[in-house]
């Protein structure tokens, strides 16, 4: 088996592209979405990833060179909030982004647009409180629809398929900052007696 941090690199970004690809299709059906430019859930202190959903983040930090400098970075924060989050001012910090949204975390992809499964077995959209409360009616509906016959992703069995990529990394939750710090200390100690890869850009 190639455990290369190339080759699980890649299988987790094409887990990545299929929920992708799975919630755009539930977003057409339920006409459920996010505001432009809301933070709320970024800027919640209490997020919980498991370093693997991190390491294509962790592996794009390494290869421009800045792997070092941003775990130092992460290791002097105080801060419990998302490392990548970007609110637009402290005033407003509900209101920002991510800053590299490409290479978000599994976790940050599921919520909003995944399920969960209650004790009575009944699938329930793992969302804010701003979009139940805000786009009632297609949530509400969202919520029969997917009980019946819509497809939703699910936020068990995208971390079992997570998992099965990387059983220890996928299987450790940390809070966020945590999770891209083990990230990033996997890639540099994968490295650190190994040739780089021939796109790694050297530290200036």
């Amino acid at each position: 088996m190639d455990n290369s941090i190339e080759n699980r690199v890649r299988l987790v970004e094409t887990l990545f592209h299929n929920l992708d690809v799975e919630i755009i299709d539930f977003q057409k059906e339920t006409k459920l979405g996010c505001i432009a430019g809301c933070g709320k859930c970024c800027s919640t202190p209490e997020i919980d990833a498991s370093p693997l959903e991190f390491l294509p983040w962790a592996f794009h930090i390494f290869l421009n060179g800045q792997a070092e400098e941003t775990l130092l970075e992460l290791e002097q924060s105080t801060t419990a909030t998302c490392f990548l989050y970007r609110p637009k001012s402290l005033s407003e910090f509900t209101t920002g982004n991510c800053s590299t949204y490409q290479y978000r975390g599994l976790i940050c992809r599921l919520f909003g647009f995944g399920a969960t499964t209650d004790k009575y077995g009944k699938l329930r959209i793992a969302t804010c409180n701003i979009i139940k409360e805000g786009q009632s009616t297609n949530f509400e509906n969202a919520t029969i629809a997917i009980n019946t016959n819509l497809s939703v992703p699910i936020f068990t069995e995208y971390y079992m398929q997570l998992s099965q990529i990387d059983f220890k990394l996928g299987n450790v939750f940390l809070p966020v900052n945590k999770a891209m710090k083990a990230a990033l200390e996997e890639v540099l100690q994968y490295y650190a007696y190994r040739p780089f890869p021939d796109n790694y850009k050297k530290p200036i």
